[in-house]
């Protein structure tokens, strides 16, 4: 299982439909199995996730953030890792809308050394 404890991440690929970008911030915390994440910044002003690590390293959560037009957005996602010639994760990202247009996209997000 991969321990994303302490890793930061940002944004490098998203849908149109996504709100996040590459100026939103991940700080990733993993306690067991359990990830969280508190992320900001560009269309985001504060959100939080929640999720499992899977034993292969895997990610499977929910988030709700506020964005800059004070709406509450939220959905789910999963994610699956990369890991780069440089020891970096990558995340693959597959997501839906939970909310008002249950559309989906997928993006991708990188740690930061």
């Amino acid at each position: 299982m991969i321990n994303y404890n302490g890793r930061t991440f940002v944004s490098t690929e998203n849908t149109a439909n996504g709100e996040v970008s590459s100026k939103t911030t991940f700080e990733y915390k993993q306690d067991g199995n359990i990830l969280t994440s508190e992320y900001s910044g560009g269309e985001i002003k504060r959100g939080t996730l929640i999720g499992i690590v899977k034993e292969d390293g895997s990610l499977t959560f929910r988030y709700n953030h506020v964005n800059i037009h004070n709406e509450i957005r939220g959905g789910q996602c999963t994610s699956t890792p990369e890991i780069l010639h440089d020891g970096r994760i990558r995340l693959h990202e597959n997501w839906k809308w939970l909310d008002r247009d249950q559309s989906e996209g997928e993006s991708i997000v990188e740690e930061v050394k």
